[in-house]
């Protein structure tokens, strides 16, 4: 069993950036981040949860989706056993609650195909 914990999400201007936190904890594990790749999702009122990024447990290339690309950056610290979601440049559109998971692979290296646990999200807003 993994539990996440996201937080960091706000009510910003376009523009402007926000850097979004998992923290992760296992019973049964030292370093969850070992184990788990992570993946970032949002959803938006009226819209299905897309996938933002992903990284994976042995910290290959990170996936982005389209829309973020150049913008967010995710990245962990395995000691504080954290992801982040760095977002620069936010636009309206990028308002929605976001959420992390983790999950795992078979392939070594990529993210993870299902994710098994979630967090219970935070809302980020982006509005003048």
């Amino acid at each position: 069993q993994v539990q996440l914990v996201e937080s960091g999400g706000g009510l910003v201007q376009p523009g402007d950036s926000l850097r979004l936190s998992c923290v992760t904890s296992a019973s049964t594990l030292d370093s969850p981040l070992l184990y788990y790749g992570i993946g970032w999702f949002r959803q938006s009122p009226g819209k299905e949860r897309e996938r933002v990024s992903c990284i994976s447990a042995t910290d290959d290339s990170p996936i982005y989706e389209d829309s973020v690309k150049g913008r967010f950056t995710i990245s962990r610290d395995k000691g504080k056993n954290t992801v982040y979601l760095q977002m620069n440049s936010l636009k309206p559109e990028d308002t929605a609650v976001y959420y992390c998971a983790a999950g795992t692979t078979l392939v070594w290296g990529a993210c993870p195909e299902e994710y098994d646990y979630w967090g219970q999200g935070t809302q980020v807003t982006v509005d003048r």
